[in-house]
C-alpha cells in the first residue's frame, strides 16, 4: 500500500516539477516559516537575515520540510531534483509543490543544550570546548545561537545572537553539578526557545544536545519533550558523552529523541571524538534540501500529521522529522 501510494505521489511531484523549481529573481518566492504555515509575527531584536539571504514569505497552510540525503555510507548527497523524491504527507500525496531547493543559507537558529549534571563532570571542560568550536564555524552573519547548560533546571547562558564571543562567555559560564532532568529541561527549551520564535521568512530550528541520556529527575516524559520539539519544528541532533565501545540506555533514548524530530544521534569512542560530531552537525547543516508544499485534505485541528518522504533511488537514504503538528484554530 505505501509502496503504490508513494508511486502515486512521486508522478505528482514529477509533474509539477518544471513549474515548481524556483529561479533566482530579485522578488522572493512565497513559503511559509518552517513547518505548517502560522500567523506572521516578527521577531524582537536584530534579526534581519542579511545581504544574499533569500526571504520566504509567510502563507498560511502550507509545509517547510528541511530533509537531509544521505548514501550508504553515510555521505551527503547533493545535486538532487525534485522528481528524485515521493512524498506523502498524512498517507496523500500534496496539493502542490511550491518550492524545491538546495536550502545552503536558509537562516540558523541553533540552541546548544549541554548537560550541567555530575555525572559529565569530567568531561565537561572538553564539551565547552567543543560547543564553541562548532558555533566559530557554523554561525554565518544571518544565524543567531543560544547556550543552554541543564541539570535539575535549565540555565540560558546566552540568549539569542549572532557574536560568537558573548556565545562564548555563556558557554564558559556554565557549571556541572546536580541531577538530571534532561526531558523537562527539552520541554522548557522547545516551549520557551523555539516555540515562541516567529518570524516572516523561513529559518533551520536545531537543538544541539549534548548529555549522556539519563534522567533521573524529570516529571515529563520522554514522548512529552519529544512532542513539544515536534510542536516547536525543531531538529535535534544528539552528541552521547557516554564514551566508549558499547551504548547503553540513554544512548537509545538520544536516539529516539534525533529520529522523531529528522536529526541525528553520535557517539563518540572516545571524548576526543565529541567535537568530530560537533564537525558532523555543521557539514550536514549546511547540505540540505527545502521542499516548500501545500497539504491535502489540510484541517487546522491541532492534529499530528505523519510525513513519509522516500528517495525514489534505493542508494539514497532520507532523514527527516516524522511529522508535525497542524496549527489550531483559536
Amino acid at each position: 500500500m505505501w509502496t503504490a501510494a508513494v508511486a502515486m505521489a512521486a508522478a505528482f511531484m514529477a509533474q509539477t516539477t518544471s513549474a515548481q523549481v524556483p529561479k533566482p529573481a530579485p522578488t522572493p518566492p512565497p513559503a511559509t516559516a518552517p513547518g505548517a504555515a502560522q500567523q506572521p509575527t516578527q521577531q524582537q531584536g536584530d534579526d534581519n537575515p542579511g545581504p544574499g539571504v533569500t526571504t520566504l514569505k509567510v502563507n498560511v497552510n502550507e509545509v517547510d520540510l528541511v530533509f537531509t540525503v544521505i548514501d550508504r555510507k553515510g555521505h551527503f548527497v547533493t545535486g538532487l531534483q525534485q522528481q528524485n523524491f515521493g512524498l506523502l504527507d498524512d498517507g496523500r500525496a500534496p496539493i502542490k509543490v511550491r518550492q524545491f531547493a538546495q536550502q545552503t543559507n536558509l537562516p540558523l537558529r541553533v540552541g546548544i543544550m549541554l548537560d550541567t549534571s555530575s555525572s559529565i563532570r569530567q568531561r565537561f571542560q572538553f564539551e565547552q570546548e567543543a560547543a564553541t568550536d562548532f558555533l566559530l564555524q557554523v554561525m554565518h552573519p544571518a544565524d543567531r545561537a543560544f547556550v543552554e547548560g541543564f541539570d535539575v533546571q535549565t540555565d540560558v547562558a546566552q540568549d539569542f545572537t549572532n557574536r560568537v564571543d558573548l556565545l562564548d562567555t555563556g558557554i564558559r559560564r556554565l557549571r556541572p553539578g546536580g541531577g538530571t532532568a534532561l526531558f523537562d529541561s527539552m520541554y522548557k527549551t522547545c516551549r520557551d526557545e523555539m516555540l515562541t520564535l516567529k518570524q516572516d521568512y523561513a529559518v533551520r530550528k536545531a537543538l544541539v544536545l549534548v548529555s549522556d541520556g539519563d534522567d533521573d529527575y524529570s516529571r515529563s516524559l520522554e514522548s512529552d519533550a519529544i512532542k513539544m520539539c515536534q510542536r516547536a519544528e525543531t531538529i535535534v541532533y544528539t552528541i552521547s558523552t557516554n564514551v566508549g565501545p558499547s551504548r547503553d540506555k540513554g544512548d537509545d533514548v538520544l536516539q529516539q529523541i534525533a529520529d522523531a524530530t529528522g536529526g541525528q544521534a553520535f557517539y563518540p569512542v572516545k571524548i576526543e571524538d565529541v567535537a568530530q560530531g560537533f564537525h558532523n552537525i555543521e557539514e550536514e547543516l549546511r547540505s540540505q534540501y527545502l521542499l516548500v508544499y501545500t497539504p491535502a485534505d489540510f484541517k487546522r485541528d491541532g492534529s499530528f500529521r505523519t510525513i513519509y518522504l522516500q528517495s525514489l533511488d534505493p542508494r539514497f537514504a532520507v532523514r527527516t522529522k516524522k511529522g508535525y503538528f497542524a496549527p489550531k484554530e483559536e
